[in-house]
């Protein structure tokens, strides 16, 4: 009888552990290809020039674009991934996926207005807001970058990168999947810099 209970509380165990993990596995959707073998980082590159739209943003919303003072040790602006703050990107990535309504710009350079919390918008109003929302939750601004690419279709499309040890992440309004900068489709064209997000780098190989 020992024997069965002990065989019982085994299997038991078993089954828990394995429930356990496919919530983790579920919890890091697209993001354990990242996590296993090599981790690929951002490279950056050369200075340039910050989007026009990204300068009018910082004169209204000044806070976003504070250049936040540095630890002695800087680390390359990189936090550690924990299964916090995966969950705490995953609710951002959601919920202002959700939040706000998708509203194509028409109108061009000339149609771009980066505002935080609009009930519409395009990818650059999810993207400000994402970040604004992850600093909000702690994450450090160096960490949170605002980053330019260009879609397999030829569109120029904002998202947000989140630097991590464990790889860099992407939050995107085109998927609510969080997932490997180097996984995405899309052509890397600049990206703000960890010691100042005034500034910005375009972007060197995504092999490296």
């Amino acid at each position: 009888m020992r024997k069965v209970v002990k065989f019982l509380a085994a299997v038991a165990a078993i089954a828990v552990a394995a429930g356990v993990q496919q919530k983790a596995e579920a919890a890091f959707v697209g993001v354990p290809m990242g996590l296993r073998g090599a981790i690929h980082y951002i490279k950056f590159d050369q200075p340039t020039l910050a989007p026009m739209a990204f300068t009018i943003f910082c004169l209204k919303y000044k806070d976003e674009c504070k250049p936040r003072p540095q630890r002695i040790v800087f680390r390359g602006g990189r936090l550690k991934l924990t299964a916090e703050r995966m969950a705490q990107m995953q609710e951002v990535n959601q919920r202002v996926n959700t939040a706000i309504r998708p509203e194509a710009n028409l109108e061009g350079l000339r149609g771009e207005k980066w505002l935080l919390h609009p009930a519409s918008g395009d990818c650059n109003d999810y993207a400000v807001t994402k970040r604004h929302d992850l600093i909000a939750k702690g994450f450090p601004a160096r960490s949170v970058l605002l980053s330019e690419v260009v879609t397999s279709w030829g569109e120029h499309h904002l998202v947000v990168v989140v630097r991590t040890f464990s790889g860099d992440l992407v939050l995107d309004n085109l998927s609510g999947h969080i997932m490997p900068w180097s996984k995405k489709p899309y052509r890397w064209v600049r990206i703000q810099s960890p010691k100042n997000p005034n500034y910005w780098a375009s972007l060197g190989d995504r092999a490296v």
